[in-house]
This record gives structure tokens, sequence and C-alpha cells, in this order.
């Protein structure tokens, strides 16, 4: 089979953070169909709207050779499928690859010979031909480096982040032949300004994706345990930190809590897969149990400090404010002020939430959580600053000091403030 990319169709399976910047920029230079099952996506961004605020109106309109479809027939007239859909874990923190296997039954019925299936969702190494590839055999009835092949490119975008977008982030590529991964490399190549770096296969490939966020993660429950017991010592952690930094390999991570789709789900995709081969992984699982607990630590830590400026914890209002997974940014997708809003109803404390990132329907859809339009002056117990959105940086310590009463405890978990305006830190 001779590969080459004239010729090429694309179809994006996904629109969403990742799969809508990769369809906007392939579609200024080749054909390309976003597909996505959610017909509601699919009418704003035919309106020229991205909910996600990843890819602007200009960007959408620039990208001339993109259309939309839901239905599988549009599939057909493609030769080259990317599948960019999300990759999260059960209630039991085991993968869900649900979305994945339907995303590839999909493109089953599609499948012609000689067509090429590009995955980019985050999964462990070896899911790609162990679990999609059959599908893909199942479904179309041909044959897998005979009649159709595969690659896997992991997505690295990161959700708000403006000055790293898909085309300036090297991109790993992989191919299920050497041919194949020529092909797959140069596909990317052509809108890719960053450069690519092709891996010797996709197991390579996929095991790369997966330890980025792994790395972060422990690294991240590294530091948040430091924080634990620097605060059990009195210390300030900014300031240790601070002054560790002045070394110039100190990595520089900050305590926190630990959302998203990626960094809180990915490592227990490969702790996974570490446990389906027979081993036990401990460092990994452990900076997980220390992340996954910190929504628990910081709600111990102001309950004690209320109860020391004896205010009454049963009955208090409290305002978290910040419910998305990262700042400047809209998703709620895995987020961990949850986990805190969770920790304060058990101890029978009345919580708002206000955000101005977010939607109010996704928040009540996927958390039953009611967000305030504007919190009240003067009226809470106390406040956490739970995510560093530009608009509590630019709000002040006044301003965020007036939602409280006289007596009120205020949270900064993010250290948008002076190290003296607040009363607590992580």
């Amino acid at each position: 089979m001779n590969f080459t990319t004239h010729d090429t169709r694309i179809a994006i399976l996904g629109l969403g953070y990742v799969g809508l910047p990769l369809a906007a920029e392939f579609g200024k230079h080749i054909p390309t169909l976003g597909f996505d099952i959610n017909k509601a996506r699919l009418e704003e961004l035919q309106g020229g709207f991205d909910s996600t605020l990843e890819v602007s109106k200009e960007e959408l309109v620039q990208a001339s050779l993109l259309t939309y479809s839901s239905e599988i027939d549009a599939l057909k007239k493609c030769n080259v499928f990317i599948v960019t859909v999300p990759t999260p874990i059960n209630e039991h923190k085991q993968p869900d690859l649900t979305p994945l296997l339907k995303a590839s039954a999909v493109i089953g019925k599609a499948l012609k010979q000689g067509d090429v299936v590009i995955y980019e969702s985050t999964v462990y190494p070896g899911a790609t031909e162990e679990e999609c590839v059959p599908v893909l055999e199942r479904e179309s009835g041909l044959v897998f480096n005979k009649d159709f092949y595969c690659g896997y490119s992991p997505e690295r975008i990161n959700p708000g982040d403006k000055e790293h977008r898909v085309t300036s982030i090297l991109k790993v590529t992989s191919g299920s032949t050497p041919e194949v991964a020529d092909f797959v490399d140069n596909l990317y190549r052509s809108i890719i300004t960053a450069g690519t770096y092709k891996a010797s296969s996709i197991k390579v490939a996929e095991a790369a994706k997966v330890i980025e966020n792994t790395q972060r993660d422990v690294n991240i429950g590294l530091i948040n345990e430091l924080a634990v017991i620097f605060n059990k010592l009195d210390i300030d952690t900014e300031e240790v930190l601070k002054a560790a930094g002045t070394k110039w390999n100190f990595l520089p991570f900050r305590p926190g809590l630990v959302g998203g789709h990626c960094i809180g789900v990915d490592p227990y995709y490969l702790t996974h897969k570490a446990q389906s081969v027979g081993y036990h992984p401990e460092i990994i699982l452990a900076g997980r149990r220390l992340n996954d607990g910190m929504g628990a630590y910081v709600v111990s830590q102001l309950v004690k400090s209320m109860l020391k400026k004896r205010i009454q914890v049963d009955g208090a209002r409290v305002l978290v404010l910040g419910l998305t997974f990262k700042e400047d940014c809209p998703d709620l997708r895995n987020t961990k002020v949850v986990d805190i809003v969770g920790e304060l109803s058990d101890y029978g404390i009345n919580v708002d939430c206000y955000d101005p990132w977010i939607n109010a329907a996704d928040a009540e859809h996927e958390y039953n959580i009611t967000p305030v339009s504007v919190p009240a002056q003067g009226a809470y117990d106390a406040v956490i600053i739970a995510v560093a959105h530009k608009q509590f940086k630019e709000i002040g310590v006044e301003g965020i000091r007036a939602f409280g009463k006289t007596e009120h405890v205020l949270y900064d978990l993010k250290y948008i403030l002076p190290a003296d305006a607040a009363d607590l830190r992580l």
C-alpha cells in the first residue's frame, strides 16, 4: 500500500477540547469532517460558537474545509479517522473504554480498504491493538494491517491555555507498520509547526502519553504531602517552595486539588495495566491516594480554624469561589472542588458556589450543584478560594473579604492573595 497525504479526507470523532482545535486546524488545509453524536454541539459550531472557548469564531471561519455531521454515512467519504473521545474512569477507578469502543464500532461501519484509524485518546499501553482493533475488524469484516491500519498520536491539549495551542505543541506519532508510521507523522507534520516525534511503536506512544500526567500527579502528590507536614510545623508552604525554587533544578510544582480529565485520571489507566500483568504499583497509587484526599484535608483545616474563632460549624454558610478543575476555563469534568463541597455538606454546612466561567445547567446536571449568580455581601462564615480565576484576582482581598461576616475565615488554596491576607493557605 502506498501511503501519501494526497486525497486525504479526514474524519475527527469527538469535538471537545481535543477534537475541535485539531479539526479546525486540519480544516484549513484538508477536507475534514467533524463528527459528534451531540447534535446541539454541532449546531453551536455551525453557528460559529464554541462553548469550550478553545476555538474562536474567526478560527472556525478560517477552517473553510471543515464540515460537521452526526451521520455514519458521512464517515464513509473519509479515509483517515482520528478518535478524540474521552477516556474516563468508572466509580471503581477502573478505565472506562466505553466511548472509545463505541467510536471504534462507528468507524468500523464506515471502514474501507486502505483506510487509517488514528487514536488520540489517553489509554494504557496495548489498548489500541488489544481493545480497539478487534472492534474495527468485527464491524468492518476487514483484516488489521492488511486491509486497514492504525496509528496513535496522543493529545497534548491544555484546556484554557492560549499560549500552548495544538500547532505549537510537539506531537508524538506512531503507526502499526513503518509505512503507516511515516504517513501519520507526515500528516501531523503538515499542521504542527512545533514538529513531531515518531515513536517506534503504538505501544511506546501510548505509554509515553500515560506517564506524562502520571509523573505530574506523583510530583503534585509529593508537594501536597509536604504541605500537610509544613502546616503541622506551622511553616508557610509557599515560602518554603519559593526558597527551594532558587536552585536551578528544583521542579516548580505547587500543592492543590488534582482534578480534570487527565492528571487525576490517566494514572489509573497505567496502574490498571500494571496490575493486569501482576505488578502492584506503589508510588503511583500512593500519589493518587494523597491527591484524592486533599478535599477532605482542606475542609478539616477550615473547620478547625472556624472552631478556633468560635464560629458555629453546623449550619454555617461557606462560599466556595470556583468550581472548574482549573483556572480561566469552563471545564467541570472531574473537578475536585466538588470533594470540598461534599465534605462541607457532611459537616452540616450550607455551601454556595460561585464561578463566572461555568454554565449553571452543566453544574446542576453533573454534580447537582446550583451555583449562585452573585454571592451575597457579608453573608458567609468562611470563604474558600478554590480556583485561581482571573476574576477572583481582580476582586482582590477587600472584595473577597466583603463576602464574609464580621468574623469569618478566608482560605486561599491557590496563593492568589498576599501571604498575610488569608487566614489559611494550603
